[in-house]
């Protein structure tokens, strides 16, 4: 195996550096690079071998996973360019944003409570919507504007977004148990 572990993800699957992916392409370089680097096609070696193929399969399953999801893609693009989005610590987010979300939050306890599959389902659908707009805001901010302080200011929000639709799937899911 002659891989460099020093790679990008991208670079791991030849791809070029940009936040629009082509997702069958990159579900084919996956599938070719797991052809190449899975354990069990190396299981008639030597330990090291056998370790340092386990390290790759690794290495191309968390790629792929990084790539494959907008919002970690996002993150991991954030860090390439040397861009720290301060998730931890820069929780500042415009009035009407916090507001929205709050809005969002109280509609989903209602619903929740009040048993409201149908409501739930809907939240879900328009905070979906919502979210895929943004991403693809995110992708100009990227791709086209190099604006990675903006990128990185919806990740941010994306974040709060992917935590509420977390919490309307789990009430979803109380409800039809």
């Amino acid at each position: 195996m002659s891989l460099d572990f020093n790679q990008d993800h991208y670079a791991l699957f030849g791809m070029p550096r940009a936040y629009a992916v082509n997702l069958a392409e990159l579900d084919q370089r996956y599938l070719a690079l797991q052809g190449r680097v899975h354990p069990d096609k190396h299981a008639h070696l030597g330990d090291a071998e056998k370790r340092l193929a386990m390290q790759w399969a690794t290495r191309a399953n968390e790629a792929y996973q990084t790539l494959k999801q907008p919002l970690k893609r996002a993150r991991y693009l954030l860090e390439l360019v040397g861009v720290d989005p301060q998730i931890e610590n820069n929780t500042a987010m415009p009035i009407e944003f916090l507001v929205e979300q709050m809005e969002w939050r109280e509609a989903t306890f209602e619903a929740r409570d009040a048993g409201k599959t149908d409501e739930l389902e809907r939240l879900h659908q328009h905070l979906l919507r919502d979210m895929t707009k943004q991403y693809a805001e995110i992708g100009a901010a990227f791709d086209a504007a190099h604006d990675y302080q903006c990128a990185a200011d919806m990740v941010r929000r994306l974040l709060f977004q992917e935590k509420l639709l977390s919490e309307i799937d789990a009430a979803i899911e109380v409800l039809e148990a």
